[in-house]
């Protein structure tokens, strides 16, 4: 456990994290991302989406997409069919399962009494509904398939999470893009806190490298034409990533109880907005995020924290948040940044789960991944990176964060 002081709640109950899973393009399990990530080794590929007899021509962009049968590796688990789920409800499902494994409370008679659910989703499920319209639209069948909306809607991981494990208590979806799964993580917290849980299942999933959601995207003018290269000079844009990453979040009492092995506790929790543009960060939103999970998290001054940064590798995002981090941080702790969608892309409404688990793992092994696809420092994003291989950190901080599309901001701080 964390040997600086715990920060004061309302409730006074502290929450901790005693199980993790994690499906992206480095793998389908927490140890596979995590061994590619320490690594050195990316899930981001040149790849060509067909958007079918009735779209455009083919849009060939770089893409980190889950390369593993996912389905058919839930479904031998499971031991039954999962067809009728979109990708993000499957991904959800199977970064929960492993999670639930992993706090060995897969199958325990708490998930139907005293948990809940609470994860993050940007779009929904993109892959149905890009069908849905191609069926509509280009085929002018006017009949649809009749899973459609609950395949579509925000909603779907959720609840196919509480279907499949049998959970009963609080269960809801957060969406606010990039933010969505930091977003979740807090309110999990929140249904600790409460007393409406002991349990949270919280995190994120994201399956939107469809024909029609991509191009919308690329209209954004933010999708990398090559890869991702977090705070680099000449970084050209993001890349689109797909997968989920799921926490299984405790009271500290209910955990010590239980003989849970415990993973990093949450000290702080920060949320904000700008109210200034859809597309364009601040660095006021960010700066209040930071500060206030930094402040509320009874950390000492001096003491080292490893930065999960946002790093998408966009022009605007990767010097707001540099000036952010400089602004929060200098003179007060040492840090140390590192930018892991330059390997996994930016699954949005599950990047911050998944930079959560990775986050920990490095504080736990003590080894901070690299920032790949780097070409050289920019001088409007001075901070202390991690490039080119893995490097040692005696950081037993965490802090991770996310600014959101439509300047919403989370920023989330973990000790072990």
């Amino acid at each position: 456990m964390p040997e600086t002081a715990s920060p004061e709640s309302a409730s006074g109950i502290r929450v901790v994290v005693t199980g993790m899973g994690a499906v992206s393009a480095l793998g389908t399990s927490l140890e596979e991302n995590w061994d590619a990530a320490k690594c050195g080794r990316g899930g981001i590929h040149i790849i060509t989406l067909e958007a079918g007899a009735h779209g455009p021509p083919p849009q060939i962009l770089p893409l980190a997409l889950v390369g593993q049968p996912v389905q058919e590796q839930l479904e031998a688990v499971l031991g039954h069919r999962v067809a009728a789920l979109d990708p993000t409800a499957i991904y959800a499902v199977k970064a929960v399962h492993e999670a639930l494994q992993h706090a060995g409370l897969l199958g325990h008679s708490i998930l139907e009494h005293r948990t809940s659910v609470v994860f993050g989703q940007g779009n929904g499920g993109s892959h149905t509904l890009d069908r849905a319209y191609e069926r509509f639209y280009g085929m002018k069948s006017p009949r649809l398939h009749p899973l459609t909306v609950p395949r579509v809607m925000v909603s779907a991981p959720v609840s196919a999470i509480t279907m499949e494990f049998h959970v009963k208590g609080p269960a809801f979806a957060v969406s606010s893009a990039c933010s969505s799964s930091g977003h979740s993580v807090s309110q999990g917290a929140m249904m600790i806190r409460a007393g409406l849980a002991e349990v949270a299942i919280v995190g994120g999933s994201e399956a939107i490298a469809s024909p029609g959601t991509m191009r919308a995207w690329e209209a954004t003018q933010a999708i990398s034409a090559t890869t991702c290269r977090p705070f680099s000079i000449d970084r050209d844009g993001t890349v689109v990533g797909e997968g989920a990453a799921a926490l299984v979040l405790e009271s500290l009492e209910h955990a010590n109880a239980r003989g849970a092995a415990i993973y990093g506790e949450l000290r702080g929790v920060g949320m904000s907005s700008d109210a200034f543009h859809w597309t364009q960060p601040s660095a006021e939103g960010a700066v209040t995020a930071m500060r206030q999970a930094w402040d509320g998290s009874g950390v000492a001054e001096g003491e080292a924290v490893l930065i999960a940064s946002h790093g998408t590798g966009t022009a605007l995002n990767d010097k707001n948040e540099a000036g952010a981090i400089h602004t929060v941080f200098d003179g007060r702790n040492p840090y140390r940044v590192i930018a892991t969608k330059s390997a996994h892309g930016h699954l949005i409404g599950a990047s911050t789960a998944l930079q959560t688990v990775l986050g920990l793992k490095a504080l736990e092994e003590g080894t901070a991944p690299p920032i790949l696809n780097f070409l050289g420092p920019d001088p409007e994003c001075d901070l202390d990176l991690v490039t080119g291989e893995a490097q040692a950190t005696a950081a037993r901080i965490l802090v991770v964060n996310a600014f959101a599309f439509g300047g919403l901001n989370t920023s989330l701080v973990f000790a072990i």
